[in-house]
């Protein structure tokens, strides 16, 4: 087998190799993309295997090791970064280190989502822009009514609340300014709504994200999200890990008898930490328990932390749905007991 170490970067990647039935070993630097191509369409017909960390900016290069039907391990890059022990860094020692590590079995190998997986988190994303971008749009409208003392909130986006702004005399620029913002409005939301409806259909072909769904604050859109990008339940082994995955958990710095908790890690997606975070809310005005505890941490930790908190209970919440097969009607019957009258183990 032909063992290739490789230091990727956007414009050029560093390798290591050593083949394991000669013995022969080298150093390449190859350009993106016709130079790299070009040197491992001539490796077709041997048994590869490339490793590399996690990055950005390598779908091609991932199409084409598919393509060519060669391993491809993607690793920890955090990991990768705490076996280098020189001071000095460079991208031949980065691939030399890369090499080594696959060589000696101690690569630390990660999830790597499927090409359908990925190609859906873009639907996701596509969707979440394009709504970023019409809330900006509403914003400015917004201010542009209320500089002309006309407080529609909500209304302003109906029939009537339209040609009241339509209606109003402004000077030139700004009369341009709220005509172009209309036009990008009106451009927008046709194409969010095909979005959603693509998102629904793909959700009813999914029964998962279908029974993710059944929490109370969980659309389809948070419930799918949630799907791709913990991939499969088994991966962990507790709730805690799941949520130190999407990064819900604080950072933590102690030694000794000192303990010191800061910020949340913000590790993760951070498109299906928005959602969560999103989703707990209303999951907090639709439960009353969720209700209460929120509000109980609000007033001892602040509303900021008693949010994240929720995005975390929510997120255990779902794991355990989906690792259990169970909707949520079945897990408020089936769940913890734990701390009830006549039950400290938890067991019903």
């Amino acid at each position: 087998m032909l063992i290739i170490g490789c230091d990727y970067h956007p414009g050029f990647q560093q390798i290591a190799f050593v083949d394991q039935e000669t013995g022969e070993c080298g150093e390449r630097r190859l350009s993106h993309r016709e130079e790299a191509e070009q040197f491992y369409r001539a490796l077709l017909g041997q048994k590869v295997r490339v490793g590399m960390e996690a990055s950005g900016h390598a779908r091609w290069f991932e199409r084409l090791l598919n393509e060519l039907q060669f391993e491809l391990w993607i690793g920890d890059a955090a990991e990768i970064r705490s076996k280098r022990v020189r001071k000095q860094k460079t991208d031949r020692q980065d691939a030399q280190l890369l090499l080594r590590l696959l060589i000696e079995d101690r690569f630390p190998r990660i999830w790597v989502p499927d090409a359908e997986n990925r190609d859906l988190r873009q639907l996701l994303w596509h969707r979440h822009r394009l709504v970023q971008m019409r809330t900006r749009v509403m914003n400015q409208l917004h201010v542009v009514a209320l500089n002309e003392g006309l407080r529609r909130k909500k209304a302003l986006w109906r029939a009537a609340g339209r040609q009241e702004l339509e209606s109003i005399a402004l000077a030139p620029w700004a009369s341009r300014r709220r005509q172009d913002l209309l036009d990008l409005l009106d451009r927008l939301t046709p194409k969010i709504q095909q979005l959603t409806g693509a998102l629904e259909e793909e959700v009813e072909k999914r029964p998962v994200t279908r029974r993710l769904a059944t929490h109370p604050g969980v659309g389809p859109l948070t419930a799918l999200a949630f799907e791709l990008v913990i991939g499969t339940p088994e991966r962990f082994h507790c709730g805690k890990q799941i949520a130190s995955y999407v990064g819900l958990v604080p950072t933590e710095e102690s030694s000794g008898d000192r303990r010191r908790l800061g910020h949340i890690s913000k590790q993760g997606n951070v498109l299906l930490r928005f959602l969560l975070v999103e989703a707990a809310q209303v999951t907090v005005r639709s439960q009353p328990e969720w209700r209460s505890k929120f509000f109980h941490l609000a007033m001892r930790r602040g509303r900021k932390i008693a949010k994240v908190a929720m995005a975390r209970k929510l997120a255990v919440h779902l794991y355990w749905m989906w690792r259990q097969g169970h909707d949520y009607g079945q897990l408020q019957k089936l769940g913890s007991h734990a701390g009830e009258p006549g039950n400290p183990d938890g067991g019903q």
